[in-house]
């Protein structure tokens, strides 16, 4: 049976800890055949090349800055993401990158400060990402229509876009999909509280739906509370399977081939 892609993971605290190899097992025995470790900031995207190559297949990556790692340095960590592109290790995508409004401080000019360096940083990776024609996986909390506009304005193909975390309702999904873009769901999906992003995913429909953990954060029901980690997007996809009325094989072969289909894998 097709396996499982965990399409948006954080190795970086597995790796840390030794953990690494223990989790790996643990999400073949899941089911899960490969997964997508995304890059956050300089500080992890090497680390995340290495397991790539020591794990050829099981673990792909992506490099990108993410908003919440944006300071005045942005400039020079958004320099250095072309060179992951040349060498023999590339990059499935670029990202994770966009706009979060949700943890900047309370002060408002200096939220302001920030905000406005990740529009900077968020721009400069949308033309960066053109100039490769790769697929960019987009970080978007409290800013979805900022974020919608300004992929807009960067003439990204939209077909290569991801909200990654998609945790907005019907209305923005189809906003996405009208432009062509995807949102993938984690394990948000299982929660009572979730009924919007339930509603989301009958939206874009079984034939659209990509899987992510975002482990170790977003732990899916029955481990919510717990550290989140790649074995357990097999219990996010069991949910999606009994929403959508299909069989679990299904759901599993539909979901693989979008991701291997968007990430080139």
């Amino acid at each position: 049976m097709t396996g499982l892609i965990d399409t948006h993971t954080h190795l970086e605290s597995f790796a840390k800890r030794g953990e690494l190899n223990a989790i790996l097992v643990r999400a073949e025995e899941a089911g899960v055949e490969t997964m997508v470790t995304i890059g956050t900031a300089s500080d992890d995207w090497s680390l995340y090349r290495d397991i790539a190559k020591a794990y050829p297949n099981r673990v792909r990556y992506t490099a990108g800055l993410h908003p919440c790692s944006v300071d005045e340095q942005w400039e020079k960590e958004v320099a250095q993401l072309g060179e992951f592109w040349s060498g023999a290790i590339k990059p499935v995508a670029l990202g994770e990158c966009g706009l979060d409004r949700f943890h900047l401080p309370k002060d408002t000019v200096e939220a302001e400060r920030i905000f406005a360096w990740q529009r900077a940083a968020f721009d400069a990776q949308l033309k960066l990402a053109k100039s490769l024609n790769c697929p960019v996986v987009v970080h978007s909390r409290g800013a979805f229509t900022e974020c919608v506009e300004m992929v807009d304005a960067s003439g990204v193909d939209w077909s290569k876009v991801v909200f990654h975390c998609f945790t907005e309702g019907p209305a923005e999904i189809s906003e996405l999909m009208r432009r062509g873009g995807w949102g993938s769901i984690t394990g948000v999906i299982t929660y009572k509280s979730a009924e919007n992003v339930r509603e989301a995913a009958k939206v874009q429909g079984l034939e659209r739906l990509m899987l992510e953990t975002d482990a170790p954060y977003l732990t899916p029901v029955p481990h919510r509370g717990k550290p989140n980690e790649p074995a357990y997007v097999r219990h996010t996809a069991e949910f999606c399977a009994e929403l959508f009325g299909v069989d679990y094989a299904r759901l599993t072969e539909v979901t693989t081939r979008n991701a291997r289909a968007f990430y080139g894998l």
